[in-house]
Parts: C-alpha cells; sequence; structure tokens
C-alpha cells in the first residue's frame, strides 16, 4: 500500500508482536505480527515500512510478506479494500513515483523494460535508463543549450548592444555540438531496437525443405507440425528464443511454391513480405534434391539482404553441395546441416553471433536508445537544429531562431517528462502490469 493513510489502514488489520506508535517506527524496518479480521488470525506475516519521501513512491508505503497462496493474498487484500485503501491502477506505483518527482519519465518507462526484458542485454539496457543514464545525457545537452540562450535572450531584449554576430557564432557552434550528440542517439537506436525486439528472423524454403524441423530443433520442442506431407504451414508461427545472448524473433512461414488453394496462396504471400521486412533471413533448401525453380525464386528473395543459406538433409545423398556458384553473389554463410539429427546447428549459432555483434556493445560505457518514443523525439529536435541553422545561415532574426532552439529544448523535456500532457502519461502508464 501506498498513500497518506495507508499506516492507519494497517494498523487497523495488522497486530505487531511489539506493539509501537508509528511515530517510533523508523523507514527501512520490518515488523512481525500477525493479519487479523475481528479475533481471528488470517495470516502470520511480516510487514515493511517505508516513511515518506524515502520509498518508491515518495509516499508512506508498507508491504504485507504473506505465506502466499490465493486464498490467504485474497483475504488480505480484501480486509485493505474494506479498511479504505483502493485498488492500484496498472503502473500505478511508478507513476506515482513520477508525479512526486523521484523519478523523471524516461525513468519511469525504463521499469516496464526491465520487467519485460527478454535477455540480459535488454535487462542491462532498462537498468542503467533506470539508472538515470538517459536522463543525465537529455541534462547535459540541455544544460549546452540553455548556456548559450542566455545570450540570445540579452540580444532580444537588448537590441542596441549589438551582439549578434558573435550570438550567432555561438549558436551555430552549439548547434552543431548538439547535433552530433542526438545524432548518436538517434543512431543507437538500431542496436537498442535489436536489444529489445529481437533480431526479426524470417525462416523461409520451399514446402518440406525442414523449416519447421529447424524452428522444432532451435526452440527444442514440437512447436510447428512436421510430417512428410507438403504445405503443412500455411500460416507463420512467431517464436522469442535466445542464441548466445542475441534475442531472436523466429518466424516459421508457409512454404513457397505455387499455392494449391486460396488460404495457402495467402500464406506464401504473406511469407513473401515478412521477408522483404526481416533483419535476417535463414533460407533452407533440401539438399537431397536439385534447385527447383521455387528454390531459385526463393534465392532472388534473398538478394541484398542479411541472409544464412542452410543445406539440410545432409544425412542423406546430396545434391546440392556448399560451394555452388550459384550462392558466390548472395552470402559467405552457407551451412551444412541435417534438422532432424541436429548436426550443424552449432554452427548456425555460430554464424548468427558473427553477423549480430550485439554482444560488443558495452552497455557500462555506451548508452542505447531502446524506446521509439524517445527516438522519435530526438528525430523530431535533431530536425529543429537543421531548421535554427538553417535560419542562422538566412540571417534571420535572432528572435525567429529562439523559436526552433525552444522547440528543441521541449522535445528534450517530453522524453524526461517536464513538457508532456496528461494524456501521454495515462498512455505510458496503461502499458504496465497492475499496479507495479
Amino acid at each position: 500500500m501506498s498513500g497518506e493513510n495507508c499506516f492507519e489502514i494497517l494498523n487497523k488489520i495488522f497486530i505487531p508482536k511489539k506493539q509501537e506508535a508509528i511515530e517510533e517506527i523508523k523507514g527501512y524496518r520490518m515488523k512481525y505480527g500477525h493479519i487479523m479480521e475481528n479475533d481471528t488470525v488470517i495470516d502470520e506475516v511480516l510487514v515493511s515500512y517505508f516513511k515518506a519521501p524515502k520509498s518508491y513512491t515518495a509516499e508512506n508505503m508498507c508491504e504485507i510478506n504473506s505465506h502466499g497462496g490465493n486464498i490467504i493474498v485474497k483475504k488480505i487484500l480484501e480486509l485493505c479494500l474494506k479498511n479504505g485503501a483502493i485498488l492500484a491502477e496498472p503502473g500505478e506505483f511508478t507513476k506515482r513515483a513520477f508525479l512526486n518527482g523521484r523519478i523523471d519519465l524516461a525513468q519511469a518507462e525504463s521499469v516496464i523494460d526491465v520487467i519485460n526484458a527478454k535477455s540480459e542485454k535488454e535487462a542491462q539496457a532498462g537498468i542503467k535508463q533506470l539508472e538515470g543514464g538517459l536522463s543525465k545525457e537529455i541534462a547535459t545537452i540541455k544544460q549546452e543549450i540553455m548556456d548559450v540562450m542566455v545570450n540570445i535572450e540579452v540580444s532580444i531584449d537588448y537590441p542596441e548592444y549589438d551582439v549578434e554576430d558573435v550570438t550567432n557564432q555561438e549558436i551555430l557552434s552549439m548547434l552543431e555540438s548538439v547535433g552530433s550528440k542526438l545524432s548518436k542517439l538517434e543512431k543507437s537506436f538500431d542496436n537498442g531496437k535489436l536489444i529489445k525486439e529481437g533480431i526479426k528472423t524470417a525462416i523461409i524454403g520451399k514446402p518440406n525443405a525442414g523449416k519447421s524441423s529447424l524452428l522444432n530443433r532451435i526452440l527444442k520442442e514440437d512447436r510447428a507440425i512436421v510430417t512428410e506431407f507438403e504445405g503443412t504451414t500455411r500460416d507463420t508461427i512467431e517464436e522469442f528464443v535466445n542464441i548466445n545472448g542475441i534475442p531472436l524473433k523466429l518466424i516459421d512461414t508457409a512454404g513457397i511454391r505455387n499455392a494449391k488453394d486460396e488460404v495457402e496462396k495467402i500464406g506464401i504471400h504473406k511469407s513473401k513480405e515478412i521477408a522483404k521486412e526481416a533483419d535476417l533471413i535463414i533460407a533452407i533448401f533440401d539438399a537431397s534434391k536439385e534447385l527447383s525453380k521455387e528454390d531459385k525464386e526463393i534465392l532472388e528473395i534473398i538478394k541484398g539482404k542479411k541472409a544464412i543459406i542452410l543445406l539440410n538433409k545432409i544425412d542423406l545423398t546430396t545434391e546440392i553441395q556448399k560451394d555452388d556458384p550459384i550462392f558466390k553473389d548472395l552470402t559467405d554463410s552457407v551451412i551444412e546441416i541435417s534438422a532432424l539429427n541436429n548436426v550443424g546447428i552449432d554452427k548456425l549459432y555460430e554464424e548468427i553471433t558473427k553477423l549480430f555483434e550485439l554482444n560488443e556493445i558495452q552497455l557500462d560505457n555506451e548508452l542505447v536508445i531502446t524506446n521509439i518514443r524517445h527516438k522519435n523525439l530526438i528525430a523530431k529536435a535533431m530536425e529543429s537544429v537543421e531548421k535554427a541553422k538553417h535560419t542562422i545561415e538566412e540571417k534571420m532574426p535572432i528572435d525567429i531562431v529562439a523559436v526552433y532552439i525552444k522547440e528543441i529544448l521541449e522535445d528534450l523535456g517530453t522524453i524526461t517528462g517536464e513538457f508532456v500532457t496528461e494524456d501521454i502519461i495515462n498512455e505510458i502508464f496503461s502499458k504496465f502490469c497492475l499496479g507495479k
């Protein structure tokens, strides 16, 4: 529970072993006792006390640690509500921490990133932001702008002092520096997106080449149906998997061939669209058969894309060789495997690790943007930087330049929550789990 009256509500249901007035209980302390309803013991518990402003929400807070189990927890919750508490909304504790000034909006958003992390890198990026990494960088950039804004305001308010030429040089220098820093942050989103969302990986091939067998082998479970009949997969199957610390969003697609019916036709069209949008294509071929017209169509699809070619079923007589000239200009990553016998799968993992060097991103020394809202606002601020520079080059009045510089400050302030509407706040915290 969090809020001004939480200790009053707690006192109605908790009888500690050692009775003390709330004024005498220090924060960060835990007391042993019982949750009671009238004269009936509901559970034996430990209660943690956090006193404002030294708590997660910067309000008075308490945590009741019970023995767990649905019945007991539900009963304690009912007693809290019966005695005046109100059920928290999604993200309400973190929202209160933000509204009470303990953390800024960028830090608040990182809480959900840490909770939803699918890899150690993503969790590490979330923790770095929770500790204020992005907020400190934004504050540094804003201070650099504000140092120059002083002279801008003087030029606007006291034009008779004729300091505009000097001020314009200072502004251009500042804009170059700020633009460079913002550009570096924006570019980091490419790595951040991969860390957070995973590498979108399409497994494509003609029917019965072994796509579903490969997916099941990587996932170490029978996620996709595997039979000797062609065309079993008619829609996409998506799964997350972590390979050597690299998160992959694996998409098993419908086999590419001349469709037998309308449903399969839709599935094949979807496969081609997914392949176009993928960060990585794993193209799998049945090495026991010569390359067919459909196989050559798949080779056309992977032209210009980051791709790995797998020659499957090497446990059978092979008709396709990895040094075949047809693969030469497409990719250097051609691997022979047997998905059925788990041969060559480790080589696939090594190749993925080599292609996506996410392990080389040192989050201790590097700030990585993982949030699309932050990326868009940084891009918007960069547009204002360019507009401000153009305005100076066109020798326009300094108060026009100031308009664009103030837009930069506003966009950066929107990231940390200084300039943000209630609708945006509500939208952000609605994505949290209940009460977090």
